[in-house]
């Protein structure tokens, strides 16, 4: 069974680097690889995978975009399919945020801006070990049916 790996970055360079590498190190037809650019875009090619019944294993996820930081949107991955391995992609992420979210089982792995192909094969390998011993849910687990697009509630004056 061919396995998926979806990549999620906001920067059209950093997603063909990232699914070039991936190409690169896997042997044809052993691991898939999806990409988008965003949050939404990455949810909506979870719901066409998962209906069509297809092996994700692992989404690797830039931490800063726009409309939701990469750690919420792994923190939601989490909780509407646990058997999926988190690898969040980050330059710029605030080391306490790292922290919260390795400590709270949001990411399996994290992977620094610049990355040797060598981390990235061994960062799937690890979060998608993490994760092959949580059993995929039998009933479908809705994602949030908006992902959210502020990183917090506004307050009103």
């Amino acid at each position: 069974m061919t396995r998926t790996v979806i990549l999620v970055d906001d920067e059209k360079t950093v997603l063909d680097s990232l699914s070039e590498q991936v190409r690169r190190l896997y042997p044809e037809g052993e691991i898939e690889c999806e990409v988008a650019e965003s949050a939404a875009e990455a949810w909506e090619l979870l719901r066409e995978l998962t209906d069509d019944h297809v092996a994700v294993m692992v989404v690797v996820s830039d931490w800063l975009m726009p409309g939701q930081r990469g750690d919420e949107f792994l923190c939601e991955v989490r909780s509407a399919y646990p058997h999926i391995g988190r690898i969040m992609l980050t330059g710029q992420a605030d080391p306490a945020a790292l922290d919260r979210a390795r400590t709270a089982g949001v990411v399996h792995k994290v992977l620094f801006k610049p990355w040797m192909p060598e981390q990235l094969r061994a960062a799937i390998a690890e979060a998608a070990e993490a994760a092959a011993d949580v059993e995929a849910p039998t009933v479908r687990l809705s994602p949030p049916s908006t992902p959210p697009t502020s990183h917090g509630p506004k307050e009103t004056p």
